[in-house]
């Protein structure tokens, strides 16, 4: 029997609910995380209030540098997803960009973004 060289109709329709679901809740997650860092969503009066508590805006400004990177990965995770959804639909999803050969399912539902097998991802490590 020949070795599968893709996933199925069916198997790359489960993988997209899937990537749809994890996008909808990164999605969702990202515009909350720009609310808070464009005061979207507050009354406070922090943009009026005196400047004068330096060892609390040290710490505001820390909390709002993780934010931005965390964001940052966020989006970089949205874009990742939405990259699977294009190879779902080119049917390519699944296959390691490196040996060829498919992705294991496990591996693709806990990483529905993968493009690289964890055998491929350490060897791609040992050159680096």
């Amino acid at each position: 029997m020949a070795e599968k060289t893709r996933y199925t109709d069916e198997e790359l329709e489960e993988f997209r609910e899937i990537i749809n679901e994890k996008l909808a809740l990164a999605k969702r997650d990202y515009d909350q995380m720009m609310r808070v860092l464009t005061n979207q969503d507050s009354n406070d009066v922090d943009d009026t209030s005196p400047t004068y508590k330096a060892l609390e805006e040290g710490s505001a400004t820390q909390s709002k540098e993780d934010l931005i990177q965390f964001a940052a990965r966020q989006q970089k995770f949205i874009q990742g997803l939405k990259a699977a959804l294009v190879r779902i639909e080119n049917k390519t999803y699944g296959v390691d960009r490196i040996t060829g050969k498919l992705i294991p399912k496990e591996r693709l539902r806990a990483v529905p973004h993968a493009t690289l097998s964890v055998e491929s991802k350490e060897l791609e490590k040992k050159r680096k």
